[in-house]
């Protein structure tokens, strides 16, 4: 039977921890506790469940913070957990008797994050494959019988389990503040996290935090990036024209945005925005309509189905097409039963 580390790096977390550890206490052998500044009763509910508990300065990066608590780990296997996910009693059952069955050579275990989107969570998805179970000390091994070669890439198991991410808030704010202070830094950001950056900024951006951001990729808009990159980059741009009534900034990343015939449904639903407020209304259903059925989103899926179905309701309501406002609105109901 293998034996399993959770390692946990946490800040200001006693409204969901116990939750938590009562969940992972049950198949853990080993519980570390990072701590990267708390100032509530954090490490005092932490203290109830492990004594391992370790106080990290905090430096503006999430990996230092996770490679630290790794270094701490004795065990087998380091099992990565968040406080604000739980786990359900059939899925800690399925992790126990994983630990019984766990092949020797397996070095990764994905399991399902099931995303709670009315929590307020920043992704766009209801559930994907993470890796949540890592062997903490990796062997290497030859092979091939002639021409030998070292396996380099990971064993990786797909299991059934599921975790729950279930926040209390959306932690957007903290990660704008995160993210400006490393632009401000002169740190160049990946392009992962580029295109995460926008991601957040369409899902749970405000106006305010949209024009924060705008220098910043205004600075990438001429650079050689690659297409997911490059179209988030014009999204931002876009809605930061549409908000700021700039129709020189919106013009000139839409018009690179749809140029290749694969356009966003973000920027099309920003257009539609802006020549609805414009009193437009025609123009503006022409760029809902290309939103929610002639493009395909980027970041934010809402772009691409709630948001221009509504504005082809608003829009058709101002041009008395009572029918076809109907129409648009039973869609929207049909989904949302759906």
């Amino acid at each position: 039977m293998i034996t399993i580390s959770t390692c946990m790096i946490v800040k200001n977390e006693e409204r969901v921890l116990a939750r938590c550890l009562d969940c992972v206490k049950e198949f853990s052998d080993e519980i570390i506790i990072v701590d990267t500044g708390s100032t509530d009763k954090t490490k005092e509910i932490a203290a109830k469940y492990t004594d391992c508990i370790y106080d990290f300065p905090w430096i503006n990066d999430f990996s230092a913070a996770r490679n630290f608590s790794f270094s701490k780990a004795t065990k087998d296997y380091i099992y990565i957990a968040d406080a604000d996910e739980m786990i359900d009693a059939d899925n800690i059952r399925q992790i126990q008797e994983l630990k019984s069955i766990l092949l020797p050579e397996i070095d990764i275990v994905q399991m399902y994050y099931t995303n709670q989107l009315e929590f307020g969570t920043t992704y766009n998805y209801d559930k994907e494959y993470r890796p949540k179970l890592i062997k903490r000390l990796r062997e290497f091994y030859w092979q091939d019988p002639l021409h030998e070669t070292l396996r380099l890439e990971p064993v990786i198991f797909d299991s059934d389990i599921a975790i729950i991410h279930k926040p209390h808030e959306s932690h957007s704010a903290r990660d704008f503040a995160n993210l400006q202070a490393l632009i401000q830094s002169g740190t160049t950001l990946s392009p992962k996290l580029n295109v995460m950056y926008a991601k957040e900024l369409f899902i749970a951006g405000t106006n305010d935090d949209f024009l924060t951001a705008k220098p910043y990729f205004q600075s990438l808009a001429n650079a050689t990036l690659k297409e997911d990159e490059l179209k988030a980059v014009q999204c931002v741009l876009v809605k930061c024209g549409v908000i700021e009534a700039d129709a020189h900034l919106i013009l000139g990343a839409a018009l690179k945005n749809i140029a290749d015939g694969n356009g966003s449904a973000e920027v099309c639903t920003c257009l539609g925005n802006y020549y609805e407020s414009l009193g437009e209304y025609l123009e503006a259903v022409l760029w809902y309509y290309n939103a929610a059925y002639e493009t395909s989103c980027e970041l934010c899926l809402r772009y691409g189905n709630e948001l221009p179905l509504e504005g082809l309701v608003r829009c058709y309501q101002a041009l008395g097409d009572r029918t076809q406002a109907e129409f648009y609105q039973d869609i929207i109901n049909q989904n949302a039963e759906n």
